[in-house]
């Protein structure tokens, strides 16, 4: 008796290597087809529209000096000497801002991840300025500061702090704590609410394994917290960075860039170049050069992070 070994297809199953092919590398496009062509269609094409009109001179006070103009812009951009300053008060609006929200929401998040009386509605409280529109909170922030109605300058004055309520967003050298203030406490319920999902999906055997080997509360944070939030931390800061760097409402709103550009940062120029002085090709480049600044630094938190998730 001869036995022979034979394969059964299964039903269904593809014969050749070209129904494989159709199968499993083209049919799935198809069926993603409307998804990828809504992204191409809602953020590839204005992107590249919008670095496209970085190489052209479109003002719509001269409609008829328009065209291509390769890199003119950007070597306008280069010896443009408020685009420096803007950039330089992007800095610190974003580092303040970044630096102060991470460290009161990661504040918040270790104190919303224990048990007290009245939790839900002091959690409630926390997460409410993420719900006010940014517009009425630049309003709010602004008549705070107000020297003749606002009770902070009058606070700051009774407390030393200040020599008398004068208008702080009026001083050059102060005026962009103003909206770093009130970027802070818009944002703070930002990280408040990521880190605290972070937290309470570290196991809670390893605090409880922590605590009987004697650990103190500052190695249970550094040890076992702390390398839990790392990546977390990482793309936390690096989006809220993003969105900071791309942030002029408060600004826009509370002192228009000023007094003298001491509040003027890359977006708000962009934005007033644009819309005040008609000039879309100037202002493409502006933009232009954030996004490439933005990606730069996106790149390198991506990378730590990577790195952070390996350890």
């Amino acid at each position: 008796m001869t036995l022979s070994l034979t394969t059964k297809r299964l039903p269904g199953t593809p014969r050749t290597g070209r129904a494989l092919y159709w199968r499993y590398m083209v049919e799935p496009f198809l069926y993603l087809s409307p998804a990828i062509l809504l992204i191409v269609s809602v953020l590839l094409m204005p992107l590249i529209i919008g670095i496209s009109y970085s190489f052209q001179a479109i003002e719509l006070l001269r409609p008829f000096n328009t065209g291509w103009v390769g890199l003119e812009n950007f070597a306008k951009l280069w010896s443009d000497r408020k685009f420096w300053l803007a950039l330089d008060n992007t800095f610190w609006w974003t580092f303040w801002s970044i630096s102060f929200q991470f460290l009161l929401g990661l504040g918040l998040a270790l104190l919303l991840n224990t048990q007290f009386y009245g939790k839900k509605l002091f959690q409630a409280l926390v997460f409410l300025p993420w719900a006010v529109p940014t517009f009425l909170s630049a309003l709010t922030w602004a008549w705070l500061f107000n020297p003749v109605i606002g009770p902070l300058p009058h606070w700051l004055a009774a407390l030393g702090i200040l020599s008398e309520p004068y208008n702080i967003m009026g001083d050059p050298d102060l005026a962009l704590w103003g909206p770093i203030v009130a970027n802070v406490w818009f944002g703070v319920p930002f990280f408040a609410i990521t880190l605290l999902a972070a937290l309470q999906s570290i196991p809670g055997e390893l605090f409880e394994a922590a605590k009987i080997d004697g650990a103190s509360a500052w190695q249970i944070f550094s040890k076992i917290t702390l390398p839990f939030l790392a990546p977390m931390i990482a793309i936390t800061v690096m989006l809220r960075t993003i969105w900071i760097a791309n942030f002029a409402d408060l600004i826009y709103v509370m002192t228009g860039g000023g007094p003298a550009n001491s509040t003027q940062i890359v977006s708000s120029y962009i934005f007033t170049t644009a819309f005040r002085k008609l000039d879309f090709g100037y202002a493409s480049a502006i933009a232009v050069a954030l996004l490439g600044i933005l990606l730069v630094y996106a790149v390198i938190v991506l990378w730590i992070r990577k790195k952070l998730v390996k350890i």
